[in-house]
């Protein structure tokens, strides 16, 4: 049986001060997912997640720290396996939905509610989310 092609994301935790995580859908699909994206060749997972955060929610962050790598089955593509380099990012001021961004919500990580969520953020992310509340 053939290996299913891998994408390599650098993927954002980000909590609030009320212990709420930041979760995305981007437009044309229907599963929220950490903030973050794809690495691009010669990029480190740590300049992708800067430039995804800038481009997708017009923020920075102020401190990351590296809290692991992670796989799980791709939601939006489908016999692909996304391996995420993740970090608990903190940022500054607001964020806003931008470029492939249709929505965001900030979840209670131990009780996300009815929204559909992508396996690498339900099985990995939101579980660590609980760990810095």
């Amino acid at each position: 049986m053939a290996k299913s092609p891998t994408i390599r994301i650098a993927a954002a935790i980000i909590n609030n001060t009320h212990g709420h995580t930041l979760l995305v859908r981007k437009l044309g699909t229907q599963a929220f997912i950490q903030p973050g994206g794809k690495i691009n060749p010669n990029e480190t997972p740590l300049d992708a997640l800067h430039r995804e955060l800038a481009e997708e929610l017009s923020c920075t962050p102020l401190r990351t720290r590296f809290c692991g790598q992670f796989s799980a089955p791709a939601v939006n593509e489908p016999r692909h396996v996304v391996e995420a380099t993740v970090y608990f990012v903190a940022i500054e001021g607001p964020v806003a939905p931008a470029c492939e961004i249709a929505e965001i919500a900030w979840v209670d990580p131990k009780n996300p509610g009815q929204l559909q969520i992508a396996p690498l953020t339900r099985d990995h992310v939101l579980p660590l989310a609980q760990s810095e509340i």
